[in-house]
């Protein structure tokens, strides 16, 4: 039997790496491709150790290294919030307005390094009542993979590597993608849809 959020699927990216992987998964699947922006919450000295992460319409997530002090939280949550708020209102262009109410959503990223991102994306998707929220990654740490499993209803992800050390170690060319390949991604929709 085939179920209704089997037949109308919207895949997320984690803009902006996500959008390459992302962009295939949408055209095959032939539905929406939009954007769901998370950012690292770090320390001005440590802006590579992620404390935790959050959203762009503020779902947070913590890691164990949270810091003690409400005035540090808040202060570094601002700053992540405004980074992701800015980086959602630059791709707003290319982003289609669609409900994923009753529908299965498909979480798209480059790879998963701490989890944070992800797991603070699919948070946010979580409040717009989702039938299914589903993690496919190409790669990510085989420590995380309960932890990933626990928050989403199905979990795909390529290779789970030991010792992992990054993402991008996994891929043969690992560029920077910009705001205009993302949006451009964005926009290629038009061509399936």
């Amino acid at each position: 039997m085939i179920t209704n959020w089997q037949l109308n699927p919207i895949v997320y990216a984690l803009p902006r790496g996500g959008l390459p992987v992302a962009a295939p998964v949408a055209r095959r699947l032939g539905c929406p491709l939009s954007v769901v922006v998370a950012k690292k919450i770090t320390l001005p000295s440590s802006p590579e150790s992620a404390l935790g992460a959050v959203t762009a319409d503020g779902c947070i997530v913590w890691s164990k290294h949270k810091p003690r002090s409400l005035g540090v939280q808040d202060a570094v949550i601002q700053k992540a919030q405004q980074r992701a708020s800015f980086q959602l209102q630059k791709l707003s262009v290319g982003k289609p307005e669609i409900s994923s109410l009753d529908r299965l959503v498909i979480l798209v990223d480059d790879g998963i390094a701490t989890g944070m991102t992800m797991i603070a994306a699919v948070k946010s998707i979580r409040l717009q009542k989702p039938s299914a929220v589903w993690i496919c990654v190409p790669v990510a740490p085989p420590e995380l993979v309960r932890s990933l499993r626990k928050c989403c209803d199905r979990l795909i992800v390529l290779q789970t590597p030991s010792p992992f050390l990054s993402v991008s170690r996994f891929y043969r060319k690992f560029t920077q993608v910009e705001t205009e390949v993302a949006l451009a991604y964005l926009q290629q929709q038009t061509e399936w849809l």
